[in-house]
Order: structure tokens, then C-alpha cells, then sequence
């Protein structure tokens, strides 16, 4: 994380700097010949006396380029950075940064108040992270320093310069962070699967994502991979998703009083979400030279951070229920 902030220093400060002061103590010869030659016009109008208008016009034409000449070099480096526009510059980031913090964290609390809009109210923050910084960078630039245009030349020109020297990866993570957010293959709390990692999305940055994984683990990975592989979302910014369970049970038995059973044990879970549909479906496998049957109960979690403890509910619950009926025996699950 320091070497990435290094970098984004590097890019946008230092050599800016540089070439900058470079250009600044470089005299063109051009500006020189200009005014040699503004020179010699002023002498030779002097001397003179038979026209006045073709002079003038000389003079004018020679004015104009030595304007032009002018605005394509760059002005002197202290001219565009001092010391109170520095210390200026560290009050704006500084008061910046407290804001942008107290915002996340407001809207960090006001959203987990509410399950409905916890979500939405969560996918916010990186939005308001990203373009606060942005705003603050305008501030800087157009507020601030107010570099004229061959400065903003120069910039750009030193940042492709920077890039192509070796921040391609830095940068192809900061585009993939902003296309994140457009395109949002997801948002702040969902659960998301992306290569052996599953977990839910705690926070967007430029650079990175971070996800926590049932484990208590968190995963950072930097944004330029996400765009380049597939994600599976299981919510999709809805405050539910579904859970499923697997029990094995003996080939022989009762599927219809199964179903059943587990259909009216699911739905007195207090973590179900209602509002959808409960599946129990039922396939055959074949475990240690043996023929089970795979009973999958798929139903929805009213809260997805209740995931796995529901699907641990639905598992105890029916297999109780099961024993209590007497449709399977202690023996049947011997596996």
C-alpha cells in the first residue's frame, strides 16, 4: 500500500517538478533571434522616412510572434509552486481527507440501521471516497496553483512519461477501480465469488477490493484482476440471497414425506425470507462404494450475513425432525 501511494506521489509531484524547472531554465534560441530581429525593426523604422505603415506592420508581426513564442514555454517553476501554496495545498487535503472520512463513517452508521437499505446506502461510499478526492485534485489545480496551459502541457506530458516508465500496473488498478463503479459488477456488501476467494465486498478503492471470507479473512485484490476475470455475485445488491443445504439420506426413503418435512422446517427458521420461494430437490450419488441420495434445500436468508447460520438452522432442524418422524435412524447416517 506505501509503494502504491509512493508511486501516485512520484507521478503527480516529482517528476512534473522536474521537467518543469528543466523547461523553465532552457532559453529557445528562438526567443533570442525574435528579439534580435524586434531589435532591428525598431532601428531600421527609426531610420526610415519614406513609409511608416510597412514598419508598423513589421513591428506588430514581430510582437505577435515573440507573444506566441512566450506562451509555449513554461514559466518559471517558482512562479507556478511557492511555499504558501504548498502549505495551502497540505490544509486542502488534510481538511479534505477528515471530510471525506466523517462522510464514509456517517453513512457507515445510518446504514447499518436499516437491512432494506444497508446496501445501497453502503455503495455510496466508495462513489463519495473517489469523487471527493477528484473535487479535491480540481481545487488544487484550479484554485490553488492555477498553472497556465504549457504548465498543464508539461504535466501530461511527464505522466505518460511516468506511466510508461512503470506504473501501467498502478494505473490499469485506478481505471479498473472508476469502471467498478460505472459498470458495478457489484457494490459494498455483497457476496461475491471471485476465483477461490468468497466473501463479502467491504470496501472500494482505487486501487484495490477488499472482501471478508467466512473465516474472518480479509482478501485485497487489486482491481485491474477483477475487471479481467469472471465474478459471481450472489445477491446483487439485494439484502437477501440464497442458501442452500445438502443433507445425505438412505436411497429407500420416503421422498414426498421428506419434502415435506423439510419445507415446514425451513419456513419456522427465524432467518428465512419468506417472500421467496423454498426448492428441496433430490439427486442420487454414490459415496465410498455406496448409493445415497442427495437431498438439496434451497431457500433464501432474510439478512445474507446470516448465510451460513441459517443454512447450519435448516440442517439441524431437519435432520431433528427426520430422527423424530422416524422416516431415517442414527444408523442411516453413518456414512
Amino acid at each position: 500500500m506505501k509503494k502504491s501511494y509512493l508511486k501516485i506521489f512520484i507521478i503527480l509531484f516529482v517528476i512534473p517538478l522536474i521537467i518543469l524547472s528543466s523547461c523553465s531554465n532552457n532559453k529557445t534560441p528562438a526567443n533570442k533571434n525574435s528579439a534580435a530581429e524586434h531589435y532591428s525593426n525598431n532601428e531600421d523604422s527609426n531610420k526610415t522616412t519614406k513609409s511608416e505603415t510597412l514598419p508598423t506592420n513589421k513591428n506588430d508581426s514581430t510582437n505577435n510572434s515573440i507573444d506566441s513564442a512566450n506562451s509555449l514555454n513554461p514559466p518559471s517553476i517558482l512562479k507556478v509552486i511557492s511555499i504558501s501554496k504548498i502549505v495551502w495545498s497540505l490544509i486542502l487535503i488534510i481538511i479534505g481527507f477528515y471530510i471525506i472520512r466523517l462522510l464514509s463513517r456517517l453513512i457507515d452508521i445510518f446504514a447499518e440501521k436499516s437491512i432494506q437499505h444497508r446496501l445501497f446506502l453502503k455503495g455510496l461510499v466508495p462513489v463519495v471516497r473517489i469523487f471527493g478526492w477528484l473535487l479535491i485534485f480540481y481545487f488544487l489545480i484550479a484554485g490553488i496553483f492555477k498553472p497556465p496551459i504549457a504548465t498543464l502541457v508539461a504535466v501530461t506530458a511527464s505522466i505518460g512519461i511516468a506511466v510508461g516508465f512503470g506504473a501501467q500496473d498502478l494505473l490499469k488498478n485506478i481505471i479498473g477501480g472508476i469502471l467498478i463503479l460505472f459498470d458495478r459488477p457489484y457494490q459494498v456488501g455483497d457476496k461475491i465469488q471471485l476465483d477461490n476467494y468468497y466473501g463479502e465486498v467491504i470496501k472500494i478503492g482505487l486501487r484495490s477490493t477488499k472482501i471478508k471470507t467466512p473465516d474472518d479473512s480479509t482478501v485485497t485484490i487489486p482491481n485491474g484482476e477483477v475487471m479481467s476475470k469472471s465474478v459471481s455475485n450472489t445477491n446483487y445488491g439485494e439484502p437477501n440471497c440464497q442458501v442452500v443445504a445438502e443433507i445425505y439420506l438412505p436411497i429407500d426413503v420416503n421422498t414426498n414425506k421428506v419434502r415435506q418435512i423439510a419445507i415446514e422446517t425451513a419456513q419456522v427458521s427465524p432467518y428465512v425470507y419468506l417472500n421467496k420461494p423454498i426448492v428441496v430437490l433430490f439427486s442420487n450419488e454414490i459415496k465410498m462404494t455406496k448409493s445415497f441420495l442427495k437431498m438439496s434445500i434451497k431457500a433464501y436468508v432474510l439478512d445474507l450475513r446470516y448465510e451460513f447460520i441459517f443454512k447450519s438452522d435448516m440442517t439441524e432442524r431437519v435432520l431433528n425432525e427426520l430422527l423424530t418422524n422416524n422416516i431415517i435412524s442414527k444408523d442411516d447416517l453413518n456414512y
